[in-house]
Formats: structure tokens, sequence, C-alpha cells
């Protein structure tokens, strides 16, 4: 029996994805428009031609990727230990690792502000790189909930604890275990994780803004009060980046664990050389 075309749904999934490609069109058509009567690409080529957003754009990537660094140094052992010594702990660790999603950012940093500010024990806030160490903390805990739950999925789908006992009876320790054997097998994980990590953080406005740091995205935000066209190009810019983490995401998301790192840790079998 032949079936009938979806048209209720077709017509939902038009209706919704216009919804959000018309304002975007109609963003990347304004930043075309920036010489009169003709559409070119001068607006773009005034943002890359400005030292002020390679210096941010370099600074938020430097940022984002130390925060991706720190949250899987993090949250891989914490995963890997609840799972094999502590199951019973899992719902209060998922509990804590939402915790960003309820607390908003501007209590975060303004609890930062507090406890290293300048009357504090460690008065962080009063240099560059304590002030960059407390942005990278904030970052690391906004991208918890996301890095928690991609790693621990990833975990799920593999046998830790035969991978452990076949690691230990091979000799090796705990601390390589996780770092050669379980960090492998759940790197599709992790890249899922660090590119959700590096969308968050990239463009992170609250923190940046109210720590005072150089990052991208205060820098489009006080783009979009001073000029007109320059602000629609970086919001194009941005969404591309966006969505080409997401696509990362899941094409390494797709990617099944595997399990063959682990003849790496089996001793050297020494060679017998017979006359």
């Amino acid at each position: 029996m032949k079936k009938s075309f979806p048209i209720v749904s077709t017509l939902i999934v038009a209706l919704t994805a216009s919804y959000f490609l018309i304002p975007l069109y109609a963003t990347f058509q304004f930043s075309l428009q920036m010489l009169r009567g003709q559409w070119s690409l001068e607006s773009y080529r005034s943002v890359f031609s400005s030292d002020i957003f390679l210096a941010t754009v370099r600074f938020s990537t430097l940022a984002s990727l130390t925060a991706i660094v720190v949250g899987a140094l993090i949250v891989v052992p914490t995963a890997y230990w609840v799972r094999l010594k502590l199951p019973k702990l899992r719902p209060i660790v998922e509990f804590i690792s939402l915790m960003p999603l309820i607390i908003p950012p501007v209590v975060l940093v303004f609890g930062y502000i507090r406890l290293y500010g300048s009357n504090s024990f460690l008065p962080l806030t009063m240099s560059n790189g304590g002030t960059n160490l407390l942005l990278v903390a904030g970052y690391v805990v906004l991208s918890l909930p996301y890095m928690y739950r991609s790693v621990d999925n990833g975990m799920a789908a593999i046998d830790i604890k035969t991978l452990t006992e076949a690691a230990e009876s091979l000799g090796a320790s705990r601390a390589r275990t996780v770092a050669a054997v379980i960090f492998p097998n759940v790197r599709s994980a992790i890249l899922s994780g660090a590119f959700l990590t590096f969308s968050i953080s990239f463009g992170e406005f609250v923190l940046a803004s109210l720590l005072n740091r150089p990052a991208f995205g205060p820098y489009l935000v006080q783009t979009g009060q001073d000029r007109a066209y320059e602000p629609a190009a970086l919001a194009i810019m941005s969404f591309a980046l966006i969505w080409v983490c997401m696509v990362m995401m899941q094409l390494f998301a797709a990617r099944r664990p595997g399990q063959r790192l682990l003849p790496r840790l089996a001793p050297k079998r020494a060679r017998i050389v017979t006359p």
C-alpha cells in the first residue's frame, strides 16, 4: 500500500525552520549592504582587518581550549571513579553537575569577585593572570553539565570494570589505566563535550564582561553599540562557528567507543634467539 505524503509533518518542519532561517537570511543580507547600492563582503573585510577582533578571537579560543582540557581532566576521572567504585553516589554527582544550569552566571561571577577580590586572602582579581584563571574556571563550571553527561554516556557504552581488571592484570597502575585505557576509549564522548564547551565559552558574555576580559562576547556587544553592519557579520560568523561545532560533535558522537588500545599495556615478551 502506497503511503501518503506527510503534509502536516512537513508543514510543521517548514514553519519551524523558517522561524530560524528567515531572520538568519535577513541578518546575512544586511551584512552585505555596507556599500550602498551593491552587495559586498566589505563588512567581513572590515571585521577581519581589525586588530581588536583578532585579539579577542585569539583570547577566547585559548581560554576555551584551556577550559576543555581542564574540564576533561576533572570530569573523566570523576565519572570513571563514580561508575567503578561509587555507583550509589551517581545521583548526587549528576545533581551537582546540573547545578550550573540552575545558578545564573552572574551569581557565579559575583561570587568569584567576592571571594577573590582585593580584600580576599587570595586576590586573584588584582592581576591579569589571576582574572584569566577565574574566567577559565567559570567556563569549566558552565560547561560541566554538558561535559559530564557526554563523558558519562560514553562510559556507559564500554565495560570499564572489565577494562580496568584487564589493565591491572597487565601491571598497569590506576592512573595509567585512566590515562592509557579510559581516556582513549571515551575520546569520542570527550570530543563531543569539547565542542559543546567551545561553543558555550567562545561567545560567553557575562563572565568575560564582569571580569573585564578581552573576550569575543564583550567585543561583539560593544561592536553592536558602535557600528551597524559589522555586528551582523560577526553574528553570522558566530552562528557558522557554532554549527561547525555541532556538526563535528555529531560526527564524533556517532563513533562507537573502541577497545583496541588495551594491548599496548601488555609487557613486551623477550625474544628467544636460536643459534
